[in-house]
């Protein structure tokens, strides 16, 4: 069986490529330029729907999930890989989010014309066997010099978030091994959620970071606007739709996953404690 991961060389796509060859997979990076890929590798760019149906042909799964850009050129994406998986047929395709919700009736569900409702309507309709990963928030945000250095050196975790805020946090590899079950296994179609459950609060990070440290750290909420400052040193113009989720997110009054289409739930796949992941991550 070979496996196909698009965004091998990027934050989301190396932990899949990295979980299925430590079980033993034929996983195979997917990249506009192949040679920067690790290991064994093909080329294949989202905006070229030949070089797509020619990687998707020899895979029997596809791991895909839409980079943040404009929405007519991701849109213009997300038709290519539609049409790929139309003309190639894969076995199975495992779709992440990216923390875009689709999964529940709330203000933020994405529109339904937006480029991953459309790329999941896409391929659930071309009949090959599905499975959408549904996270939340990353906790890799959390490692940010601006977040992870005051909490160091300061004491402080600051965070656009209210205190008792609950979030389904996960990681980068905790959606690793979700899609590396999902693509190995496709007996699970439909939505998987992946997080923390129950969702933690501003306190249960501080207290994770505190254990991590090795001194007290307490939790001081920002606001999105100063968060904004913060970050857009770092990201440039496209800290503002990072401000704008933050604005939204401050309106609910909770991010949290639902447990009946959890990865809890249905593979028995349960994020680890989070200082286990600080102390592996810091």
């Amino acid at each position: 069986m070979t496996y196909l991961v698009h965004g091998a060389t990027g934050a989301q796509g190396s932990p899949v490529l990295s979980a299925l060859r430590a079980r033993g997979e034929h996983a195979v990076a997917a990249a506009r330029e192949a040679h920067r890929a690790p290991g064994e590798s093909v080329s294949a760019d989202f905006a070229d729907t030949d070089s797509l149906a020619r990687a998707y042909r020899a895979a029997d799964g596809v791991f895909v999930h839409l980079p943040m850009g404009p929405v007519n050129v991701v849109g213009g994406y997300a038709d290519a890989i539609v049409a790929a998986v139309e003309r190639a047929r894969p076995a199975r395709v495992v779709i992440s989010t990216s923390g875009q919700v689709i999964d529940e009736d709330s203000p933020l569900q994405v529109a339904p014309g937006s480029p991953v409702s459309r790329l999941i309507r896409g391929v659930e309709g071309a009949g090959v066997s599905t499975a959408v990963i549904a996270p939340r928030l990353y906790l890799e945000n959390l490692l940010l010099p601006v977040i992870a250095g005051a909490a160091r050196d300061e004491g402080i975790l600051r965070y656009p978030l209210p205190e008792p805020f609950p979030v389904s946090w996960c990681s980068h590899a905790d959606v690793a091994d979700v899609a590396a079950r999902l693509l190995t296994d496709p007996s699970t179609t439909g939505t998987v959620s992946v997080g923390h459950l129950p969702g933690l609060t501003g306190p249960d990070l501080a207290s994770a970071f505190a254990n991590a440290f090795g001194r007290p750290v307490r939790y001081e909420p920002l606001t999105s606007s100063d968060f904004g400052e913060l970050i857009t040193p770092l990201f440039g113009a496209k800290a503002t739709p990072v401000v704008d989720l933050y604005e939204a997110l401050n309106a609910q009054d909770g991010y949290t996953i639902d447990e009946a289409n959890s990865a809890q739930r249905l593979l028995g796949l349960t994020p680890p404690p989070i200082k286990h992941w600080l102390a592996r991550a810091l």
